[in-house]
């Protein structure tokens, strides 16, 4: 074993000659830059980059920190493996969330198939890349090296059964016990949350005072969903669920994730989650809330009324959101629509389009999501964070 992981190690910490997808990792299909030889689906591009970086932003701010385990906050990491770290701003979020902590020296390595990372050293951070594929097992790390593993938006880059068995196997054995895993996904298809969702039972007041802030909805096993109401989105979900289940990928794995770590009995404890929907736009019923969740997403109340003495009766009425809640609101809706464009080879090849008929869905979709407010009757992306102690 030792001699094995010794020399995957080699090859990922240098360039791999042996190993074509480190030689020329690249190929240009219809414009976007792919991993060539990998089934991965989304591009790795500038745009692609941007997008992932954005709905890390979007994440961190609904949760209102870089990392979610109570136990994190309490023993801070002294060192974080992030796995499949892509441009590694999640790492460099989180040196800024433990720096605020006081902890500014936690040591990062980020792992992935490529070096798309930016030195994250010149910030000041103690980091290091490390290169390897994750279909290659065992990972190029001791036992019990690191005692913080975040696996972050690993679901189109994992697919189901063994080989996310076997990464999460891996991940186990690299995290000292007592150590913390931790997962973060969003789900690929979108549903529509219904009116007036309860708060979940039991959850914390500071979760509670961000959902409320930032304009959010925690769920719960009870939340209210029903299917998504936009019939363009409908149309994309039907298209990803299709191309994902083509290729062994699960279009909603916020639903998968903490049963994964509870059928680890014998090495997990202490599984905890929080789950956000974050909606898409304003949505018709939220003027309706009454009760304890009476919107402090309401503006103040001289805004309102100085809107409401100036506007004509031809007027719009004005947004309950403030100007924060509407621009996160509008931030999920773009990374939603980038994700369809990103997906764009795949979902044409299962929706049967051409490129003229392609463009012409797309172009009345855009209209119909940006400038008909079509997004209003509850879409959200949903996202969630994950977390368990190795015992």
């Amino acid at each position: 074993m030792e001699a094995t992981r010794s020399s995957t190690s080699s090859s990922s910490n240098h360039s791999g000659l042996d190993h074509p997808i480190q030689v020329n990792p690249f190929v240009v299909r219809q414009g976007r830059r792919y991993l060539r030889d990998l089934p991965y689906p989304l591009p790795c591009d500038l745009p692609e980059l941007q997008r992932q970086n954005l709905m890390t932003l979007l994440a961190t701010t609904v949760f209102g920190k870089a990392l979610c385990s109570p136990q994190m906050r309490k023993n801070p990491p002294k060192k974080v493996l992030e796995i499949a770290c892509g441009s590694g701003y999640w790492s460099s979020m989180c040196h800024e969330y433990f720096s605020s902590l006081g902890h500014p020296n936690v040591s990062f390595t980020g792992l992935d198939v490529v070096h798309m990372a930016a030195d994250l050293k010149k910030q000041g951070m103690d980091w290091r890349f490390v290169q390897h594929d994750l279909r290659r097992m065992p990972l190029p790390f001791e036992d019990e090296e690191f005692d913080l593993v975040v696996l972050k938006d690993l679901s189109l880059v994992v697919p189901l059964g063994a080989p996310s068995q076997k990464l999460l196997d891996e991940c186990i054995r690299v995290c000292v016990k007592g150590g913390i895993l931790e997962t973060w996904e969003t789900d690929h298809i979108v549903r529509s949350l219904q009116p007036h969702p309860p708060s979940p039972p039991g959850k914390a007041p500071d979760d509670e005072e961000i959902a409320a802030t930032t304009g959010t909805f925690l769920i719960s096993p009870g939340t209210p969903f029903t299917n998504c109401q936009n019939k363009y989105l409908q149309d994309s979900n039907a298209w990803i669920s299709e191309a994902l289940d083509k290729r062994k990928l699960y279009p909603v794995p916020c639903a998968r994730v903490a049963q994964s770590l509870l059928q680890e009995p014998d090495t997990l404890c202490g599984v905890g989650y929080r789950r956000i929907a974050i909606p898409l736009g304003e949505m018709r019923w939220e003027r309706e809330i009454e009760g304890p969740r009476k919107p402090p997403m309401k503006r103040r109340e001289s805004d309102l009324n100085k809107g409401k003495s100036s506007k004509s009766s031809r007027d719009p009425e004005p947004s309950i959101l403030t100007e924060e809640q509407a621009a996160l609101r509008h931030t999920a809706l773009t990374i939603v629509i980038q994700l369809i464009e990103s997906l764009e080879p795949l979902l044409k090849d299962v929706s049967g389009k051409n490129q003229e008929e392609w463009q012409r869905w797309w172009g009345w979709m855009m209209a119909d999501l940006l400038e008909n407010k079509g997004a209003s009757s509850g879409e959200c992306l949903e996202v969630g964070a994950w977390w368990a102690q190795k015992m």
